[in-house]
């Protein structure tokens, strides 16, 4: 019942009650809890089991400094969830269900003292269940959740591989990344990190209602999909059911009598007002009210927004060095070029994802981007996250809660996953943002990871399960089996010649052959390393670790290597340091200059990496950089921090990122070209200059007009692989700049550069 928006709801959030224990114990209500002479705590909901325990004062800070490495001798405690409350007088007619959004861990719910939830061990997906309001409408009003830590009791066949710390996580759908990750620390939380709240809905009713729109063109076609619960025949009464829609001046209507309690009503549009993405046009959004008549009076409605778009993925098996194949997203009909982030953890407690949400994407908007891959190691994003990116036009590509492993195979799990891919797909659907399902993040590979060079075709999780319910649920988008994706045809021929993959190979200067080399048409991951400022760092960094870098185990923990003592990803830090080293040819003595220097690295690639596929669009379709946010304090490929300080890599994105943007494409014969890559829908004229920023001379100048929709050459420039120099782009409304040369740069050269090129 995720459509239900609207529904009358009783919030349940804020102040409960928790205890704790090291064994099982036999509690099955409230008044069990308080006689088992277990301590109780006050408790948030939404919140999570560590950061009630950090607000009671029983552990510290988990963020600072080594803190984080002690969480795992709480992942076995027995959990107890208490709230009592009232239940206002139930209008006639209605029924009463229980919904949990999110619980972390394997879990039962106890109502007014008795069972009505049973058990659920998904921490991913809401449970709802229904109440019977005439024996639990009392005055107090209580419910107990338990959580029990989740132990495997299958065993682990030799075909599943994850990494050694991940192993765990694989037969528990939960957020693969709680299990410590290159980017997470091991945080196996437990709690209620969601609302709980009781759902007041007619007993008739709308079950499930989906609008899609089929085609556009001077009219659009959509369809409205509807199952409801009747109590009698549509042919004993008369049912009907209505759709209106409006967006502005454009209004649609329909109504229909019901032959049975599902069906479809088909709606056309008179010249319709379009949803497009962030460039293209404006993200035009209907407002969509479904209701439902019996015999002339209404007895219920919904209200959802809906946006009118088609979505496309235009993809081929592989392609080569002639760039014969294609990765390419079309919205409406229209080749759209794609520029974004991938989308991680915004927290490692996800109760507080809700709250910082609205500022991270608000980063998103001023940076340009069109589209977020929301990575398979995270779960799936409160409403709030979609409704957003509705109205500001950012496409979503949405990946199913797994990756880097290869994942149980067995009919069980089978089941649960296909259970879950409903319920996701049901809440999500309706989302005009929603671009793309993708059923996992990098698992593909991981079929090759484990010694064995396995076919990814024979995984039947996204070759068979999720597939057979996106038929079911949601058959006209677009959906991709991995990513990146290894069809039967990429097997045989070899990754190197993948349209779509991630871009992470050596790490080393970032303009090496790996990177300049690369046959894909789209990058959905491709990242470089920034150090936080030194007021970062000293949020959660102990002052005597915050210098020097070298055998500092703060630093290798947030960097993040997250389980102390085990080498997981402990290269990282030496990795900042070699990037900044292949830049300036040597390593700053000094935490600020070494902060600084890192961040001038990981700016200046990143910016590479955008403007080399923007510079070859349509050669290039699309760029997903790692990653804007930080979803704890961590030295990671982030351009802000996990206290919203931004690195200088966000204004040099900006910068990349926007809709015209001049640059200069990659030395060849002694030259280099300037170019316009325009996204606009017209042509654009405008005059430009090239400045040597230390000398003041002027290499190029001029006007010309920049193609809508491409790539335009406007001139070219002498070049010397001898020469060390910074230049500034200026055009009609934008600027830019341009490192020219190979490294070694000096670092103070460069800072004196950047100061007169209003950089940082």
């Amino acid at each position: 019942m995720d459509f239900r928006k609207d529904a009358v709801v009783l919030d349940l959030s804020g102040e409960w009650q928790m205890a704790f224990s090291d064994t099982p114990q036999d509690i099955r209500s409230l008044e069990d809890l308080k006689a088992s002479g277990l301590p109780l705590y006050p408790a948030q909901v939404p919140g999570n089991f560590e950061l009630d325990l950090h607000r009671n004062g029983l552990i510290p800070d988990p963020f600072f400094g080594m803190n984080i490495a002690e969480l795992p001798k709480w992942e076995d405690k027995h959990l107890w969830y208490a709230h009592t409350f009232q239940i206002p007088n139930l209008p006639v007619g209605t029924e009463v269900f229980l919904s949990l959004e999110g619980v972390a861990g394997k879990n039962w719910a106890c109502f007014a003292g008795k069972h009505v939830c049973g058990y659920f061990d998904n921490s991913l997906t809401a449970h709802t269940y229904p109440i019977s309001s005439s024996e639990d409408a009392s005055t107090d009003n209580t419910i107990l959740v338990s959580i029990t830590p989740r132990h495997l009791k299958r065993p682990t066949p030799p075909l599943d591989f994850a990494q050694p710390n991940r192993y765990e996580s694989l037969q528990v759908r939960r957020a693969p990344h709680e299990y410590g990750w290159d980017i997470m620390p091991r945080a196996v939380s437990s709690g209620i990190w969601r609302p709980v709240k009781l759902l007041y809905l007619p007993k008739e009713r709308i079950e499930n209602v989906f609008l899609e729109t089929l085609s556009i063109g001077a009219s659009a076609r959509l369809v409205l999909h509807f199952d409801c619960k009747l109590e009698a025949s549509c042919y004993a009464e008369r049912y009907e059911i209505e759709v209106k829609g409006q967006c502005g001046d454009s209004v649609f209507t329909k109504r229909e009598r019901m032959l049975f309690s599902a069906g479809r009503v088909n709606v056309h549009v008179p010249d319709p007002k379009l949803w497009w993405p962030k460039g293209k046009g404006d993200a035009s959004l209907y407002d969509v009210t479904v209701r439902v008549f019996k015999n002339g009076d209404e007895i219920d409605h919904v209200h959802f927004t809906h946006g009118i778009r088609t979505v496309e993925l235009i993809r081929t098996s592989v392609t080569d060095e002639q760039g014969s194949g294609e990765f390419l997203f079309k919205v409406n009909g229209e080749r759209v070029f794609i520029h974004g982030s991938n989308w991680v953890p915004v927290d490692a407690f996800h109760s507080r994802d809700r709250e910082r949400i609205p500022q991270i994407l608000e980063m998103a908007v001023d940076l340009n981007c069109n589209m977020l891959r929301c990575w398979g190691g995270n779960v799936y994003e409160d409403d709030l996250f979609y409704e957003i990116c509705d109205r500001e036009g950012i496409l979503i590509w949405q990946d199913f809660s797994m990756a880097c492993a290869v994942y149980p195979q067995d009919d069980l799990f089978q089941r649960t996953l296909a259970e879950e891919v409903r319920s996701v797909v049901r809440r999500l659907r309706q989302h005009a943002c929603v671009a793309l399902w993708a059923g996992d993040n990098e698992c593909d590979q991981a079929w090759s990871w484990g010694g064995r060079r396995m076919d990814p075709n024979r995984n039947v999780l996204t070759r068979k399960v999720i597939p057979d319910v996106l038929l079911e649920e949601d058959p006209g988008r677009p959906y991709l089996p991995s990513s990146p994706y290894i069809d039967s045809e990429a097997f045989v021929k070899g990754e190197k010649y993948l349209p779509e993959n991630h871009l992470w190979g050596p790490r080393d200067y970032f303009k090496s052959r790996y990177y300049t080399e690369s046959l894909c048409h789209f990058a959905s991951e491709i990242g470089y390393h920034g150090c936080p400022s030194r007021k970062s760092l000293e949020k959660f960094l102990s002052p005597e670790k915050l210098w020097p870098y070298q055998d500092n185990d703060e630093w290798v923990l947030h960097s993040t290597s997250p389980i102390p003592g085990y080498d997981l990803y402990d290269y990282r830090v030496e990795l900042m340091a070699k990037q900044i080293r292949e830049l300036f040819g040597t390593v700053p003595d000094n935490l600020d200059d070494f902060a600084f220097a890192s961040q001038v690295s990981q700016a200046e690639a990143k910016k590479f990496f955008v403007e080399l596929f923007r510079t070859q669009m349509w050669r290039r379709t699309g760029i997903l950089w790692w990653n804007l946010m930080d979803g704890w304090p961590q030295l990671s490929d982030a351009i802000v921090d996990y206290y919203f300080e931004k690195k200088l890599a966000y204004g040099y994105l900006k910068t990349s990122q926007q809709p015209l943007l001049l640059a200069l494409r990659e030395p060849q014969s002694w030259g280099q070209e300037l170019v316009a890559c325009s996204e606009l829908r017209t042509n654009t004229p405008l005059a430009f200059s090239i400045t040597d920023v230390e000398t003041g001379e002027v290499l190029l100048s001029g006007e010309g007009v920049a193609r809508a929709d491409q790539v335009t050459v406007l001139g070219r420039i002498p070049y010397s692989a001898s020469w060390k120099r910074l230049y500034k782009i200026e055009w009609t409304g934008g600027q830019n700049h341009y490192l020219c040369g190979n490294p070694p740069f000096d670092l103070e050269t460069y800072r004196q550069w950047g100061q007169k090129a209003d950089l940082f």
